[in-house]
């Protein structure tokens, strides 16, 4: 298509597109403004399935002399806004067309399509539903992926995702976590899959602290009853950080890169039974630090409670817990939850408190009925709780708490209380070194 088109030119057609589709062998190619066009797919791969569930098509355009020429390139050819519409039609009808023929007659498609698309003229896309009845594909196969960015028109773009869900396809949130995201979008448009930007992943990598963002951005995705999809997953580590996320789906180069050859694209994925086995045993080696505190703490509460039971004061009967260096805190709740006295604090830790949060640190009266070790202690008395490291407000530092639910000896009824003990969680080292 070597002329420019006006603004005005009633959107392209199937029967506009159709010329410009040629077949080689068992696929089709486009011709663009003296490019040929190709359909390169990438799989995208279940994790709990351990297999491809779906393509995601991306385009490849060569030059006279089959030399590559970038997306960015291409998709910086269009002068108006008509060509803008004609090439995002034509990558869509060319891959449509080649995925028809795919040996993988079950899994899904991904289609990208350009946001100013979607909410530009003034109708949704029906031209995608008649490109589906003339090849035969069905909607429930396709995911229409749009690429999270602001648009100027979000009521559009609320009614054009409802006419792809309405025409039976899956929707995608794509690129979620990059600049402009926000749940907000995600509540509005209810998509079916959030693809996460490969960012995430990026900081994941390197950051503990993007890891666990990462793993609480997945779980509010859940809850907003989306399916999840990580991409740009390039190493082994990588593929580790998604199955610990709880992703559902994985896109990217260490399980197979794109490729125009499609009639030899395998659907057998990357050893995934290593994978999980190898995921299954870091998680025991995570796991083992809480157990190890229970057994290693269970004389010290066992002393703590005897002699809150003969009437010691909480700061006597909490001295040895105290005394350890990887304890912080000691603090007394009853059966409503709320915090008995104040919080006993280690000399270790009172030398180290932070002044910023020291507005946080009087807790007497304090309610930590919301708190799930609180409700566990409570819930079975006389077996000792722990918790996983978790950020503690009094001080803003990472911590795991142990709990125990005790009957304190009363003359007139034994009351039901919680002794509570807070141990500094490092993430590296700080839970192992119980010297």
């Amino acid at each position: 298509m070597s002329r420019t088109l006006p603004d005005t030119m009633a959107a392209p057609d199937i029967d506009l597109l159709s010329p410009m589709l040629n077949k080689e062998g068992d696929s089709w190619t486009a011709d663009y403004q003296g490019l040929t066009l190709r359909t390169a797919l990438q799989p995208i791969y279940s994790i709990s399935h351990k297999r491809v569930v779906g393509y995601e098509a991306l385009i490849r355009a060569f030059d006279t002399d089959n030399s590559a020429v970038l997306p960015i390139h291409l998709f910086g050819l269009p002068a108006s806004n008509a060509e803008n519409l004609l090439l995002d039609r034509l990558c869509r009808y060319l891959h449509i067309r080649n995925y028809s023929g795919f040996h993988d007659q079950l899994n899904w498609l991904f289609l990208n399509v350009s946001p100013q698309v979607v909410t530009s003229g003034s109708r949704a896309d029906a031209f995608f539903g008649q490109l589906l009845e003339k090849t035969g594909l069905p909607p429930h196969r396709i995911v229409m992926e749009i690429v999270e960015q602001p648009t100027d028109d979000a009521d559009r773009l609320r009614e054009t995702v409802a006419y792809y869900q309405k025409l039976g396809c899956l929707t995608a949130i794509d690129d979620f976590g990059a600049g402009h995201s926000n749940f907000e979008r995600i509540w509005n448009l209810s998509p079916d899959i959030v693809k996460l930007d490969r960012k995430l992943l990026t900081r994941a990598t390197d950051d503990h602290k993007a890891r666990q963002i990462l793993n609480g951005i997945v779980s509010l995705l859940h809850q907003s009853g989306c399916l999840v999809l990580l991409e740009g997953v390039e190493t082994r580590d990588q593929a580790l950080i998604a199955i610990d996320a709880g992703v559902d789906f994985v896109q990217g180069f260490y399980f197979r890169k794109p490729s125009i050859l499609l009639a030899d694209i395998p659907t057998e994925a990357a050893d995934f039974d290593h994978l999980l086995n190898e995921y299954k045993s870091q998680s025991l080696v995570t796991r083992d630090p809480t157990q190890q505190l229970i057994r290693f703490f269970s004389g010290y509460f066992q002393n703590t409670v005897e002699k809150l039971n003969s009437g010691a004061s909480l700061s006597q009967a909490c001295a040895l817990l105290l005394g350890h260096p990887a304890v912080s805190r000691c603090y007394l709740v009853d059966d409503r939850g709320v915090q008995i006295g104040d919080t006993l604090v280690s000399d270790a830790m009172a030398g180290s408190l932070d002044p910023r949060f020291r507005p946080l640190e009087s807790t007497t009266e304090a309610d930590w009925y919301r708190q799930q070790y609180l409700r566990q202690a409570l819930a079975q008395p006389e077996r000792l709780q722990v918790t996983a490291p978790y950020l503690c407000i009094t001080g803003a530092y990472m911590c795991v708490t142990l709990s125990l639910g005790y009957y304190h000896q009363n003359p007139r009824q034994d009351e039901l209380r919680i002794l509570c003990c807070d141990i500094l969680a490092n993430p590296t080292d700080g839970i192992r070194r119980l010297d």
